[in-house]
């Protein structure tokens, strides 16, 4: 099979017929094998029935439904280990992504050798509520995953090789950074492609602002864990060595200044009276603590069924 796309929604009915057909189309005008997999993610409109009449229509059509909203992470990751085609393209249900930038897509991926194409809304239809943030969000997203040369890391249309989608997992918020992802497992060959943006046609956006927000924690966690997962005492055994050495010296200069002045009869007060000495000791206690974090972390990290996870790109005389 050429193509999977995967499409997570919530509630889009109006918009699914017309996708329905607008991919059906662009699929026989360029000879394509394909599938499309709609994952419901709880709607509580009519979307689902929509989904099951388009499948009457069409078997290339299929639906996976969730009992409950859980978000467009699992919807996508659902869709992801469904998926069979050689390439595969997601978008959103609401129109805004163009089905008409498929073949070029698959082309890049097929031809270019890239493991993953993401798409650049360069002219967006949306207020300034709303591309001013992301486009701090995208900037800080470039700096933090080392990837210079995306524009958008949340644009829903993207094209992945297949081996891409069965090697990583999206899971929480975490869609926002597939491109990340995908590089931390090793696919490193990652493309972008300008795209046509459209105005949504039927329904509202199902984002508001916090996701921003959310945003910029998602992508800390992913930073952290993506650098010091497998080894938490490089970070909290470092910064808790050196907290405890700064707390430790300057403990010892309150109690060396004390003494110089008790040895040359100058006035001089209790240690305990200097606000220096509870400063230096909270910092001993907290570098002890976040040593003892990072010791703790590894040994979870060592007893973690996971800890020894590696992908084999390709072997050569190894028998088996």
């Amino acid at each position: 099979m050429d193509i999977s796309v995967v499409i997570p929604l919530y509630n889009e009915a109006e918009s699914l017929p017309e996708l329905a057909a607008w991919i059906e189309r662009v699929m026989n005008d360029h000879d394509f094998s394909y599938e499309v997999i709609f994952v419901d993610d709880g709607s509580t409109d009519d979307s689902w029935a929509t989904i099951r009449s388009l499948q009457e229509k069409n078997p290339n059509l299929h639906g996976i439904s969730f009992r409950r909203n859980y978000g467009k992470s699992p919807a996508l990751n659902t869709g992801f280990n469904a998926a069979k085609g050689d390439v595969v393209i997601t978008m959103d249900a609401d129109l805004q992504d163009s089905p008409d930038e498929i073949p070029e897509l698959y082309r890049m991926i097929m031809r270019d050798g890239y493991d993953l194409v993401s798409g650049w809304k360069r002219k967006r239809y949306d207020p300034l509520s709303k591309t001013i943030p992301t486009k701090l969000f995208n900037a800080t997203a470039r700096k933090v995953s080392g990837i210079k040369n995306l524009h958008d890391f949340n644009c829903g249309l993207k094209a992945y090789r297949l081996e891409v989608v069965k090697h990583i997992e999206v899971y929480g918020d975490m869609h926002r950074y597939i491109p990340y992802l995908a590089k931390n497992a090793g696919f490193t060959r990652i493309g972008e492609k300008e795209v046509h943006h459209q105005a949504r046609k039927y329904g509202s956006t199902k984002f508001g602002l916090d996701r921003f927000v959310n945003g910029y924690l998602d992508l800390a966690t992913l930073w952290f864990t993506g650098k010091f997962g497998a080894k938490p005492m490089h970070f909290f055994g470092l910064l808790g060595s050196l907290m405890f050495i700064i707390g430790f010296i300057a403990v010892m200069a309150v109690g060396f200044g004390k003494l110089y002045d008790m040895t040359h009869g100058n006035p001089y007060r209790l240690v305990t009276d200097s606000p220096y000495f509870y400063l230096a000791l909270t910092m001993m206690l907290l570098g002890t603590m976040l040593f003892l974090t990072g010791f703790i972390g590894e040994l979870i990290a060592r007893n973690a069924p996971g800890r020894n996870h590696y992908e084999i790109k390709e072997e050569i005389g190894i028998d088996k």
